[in-house]
């Protein structure tokens, strides 16, 4: 899908043909979009296509005419439940005349920008553009890191309640989430301090706070998602160690029944035997053999109580 936006006295508008200081969002674009957008501004293919590669790494690369930023962005996977988030790479292409941005889905941060919720937004100021794009990035990731920890502390409250697999299955998805957050937040992190190096970016006076908020914010984002990895982390090996635990108890509790239940048996045998045995011809036999079990039963859990082993 192929959608051209550029920014006019009356607001954010879309076009249906280019025009110079518009912005091109391909979000998962056909083979015929790509070759007409790579023909239209003299581009390789494979820069967009980039874009379409789930594996893609983060990264910079300067061309003739222009200057491509591959940056890692958060999505969620599912809806259900927890859920599981991950990151997809996004193309930012850059030129003299056009700013084109390629993404495999459309994730939020560009729908808040094509819907024109993004306030200080210019189509034609590439570079504040840019950076607006990468703030949003960060930003979004910071938002779904809250939500996952909201999300862990929802499933700790469930796992004290039931000890299940389920809730345990859950957050090691989370932590799976963590850990592709943690690699791409500092992918990005490269790209912005190269960023600020490369003479191909225009830098103007004007965008050196913003360029800092980024910077700040992504570092903040990072910082965040080590904290909460290390707590999962931890959290999943205490509760392991309690359903272990509660495995044992359990194991314990069951053994000593069945070491009480076997005074009864071992008395009922005796006296089961075909062979001559005390009181066979008592007429008070049953319950005196009765009596003698209770007594012995009753001791003996006496005992393992206050063993602590019940």
């Amino acid at each position: 899908m192929k959608k051209i936006y550029k920014t006019f006295e009356t607001g954010l508008k879309q076009i249906d043909v280019f025009e110079e200081g518009a912005w091109i969002n391909l979000i998962n674009p056909t083979p015929q979009e790509i070759n007409e957008v790579s023909s239209v501004f003299n581009i390789e293919v494979n820069h967009i296509l980039s874009a379409l590669d789930e594996e893609e790494r983060a990264r910079i690369e300067v061309d003739d005419n222009c200057t491509v930023i591959i940056v890692d962005v958060p999505i969620k996977e599912s809806e259900e439940g927890a859920g599981e988030y991950a990151t997809i790479p996004m193309s930012i292409i850059v030129g003299d005349k056009f700013i084109i941005t390629a993404c495999l889905k459309n994730v939020q941060i560009l729908e808040d920008f094509s819907s024109g919720k993004i306030k200080g937004f210019f189509t034609f100021k590439k570079t504040r553009f840019i950076l607006q794009l990468l703030y949003k990035n960060a930003s979004s990731y910071l938002q779904y890191l809250r939500y996952i920890d909201r999300m862990s502390h929802k499933i700790e409250q469930e796992l004290h309640k039931s000890m299940k697999n389920k809730e345990l299955i859950q957050l090691l998805d989370l932590e799976k989430s963590l850990v592709y957050f943690t690699t791409s937040l500092r992918a990005n992190e490269i790209v912005l301090e190269k960023m600020m190096r490369m003479e191909a970016i225009k830098q103007y006076p004007e965008d050196e706070d913003l360029l800092e908020d980024v910077i700040i914010e992504n570092k903040q984002a990072i910082e965040m998602a080590n904290i909460y990895s290390n707590i999962l982390s931890g959290t999943m090996d205490a509760f392991a160690s309690v359903i272990s635990n509660n495995l044992n108890i359990v194991m314990k509790t069951l053994t000593s029944i069945t070491i009480v239940l076997s005074i009864p048996t071992m008395i009922a045998s005796l006296w089961g035997m075909n062979v001559d045995v005390p009181l066979q011809n008592n007429p008070m036999a049953f319950l005196y053999i009765l009596i003698i079990s209770i007594v012995l039963t009753a001791i003996l859990t006496i005992f393992m109580m206050k063993k602590k082993l019940f």
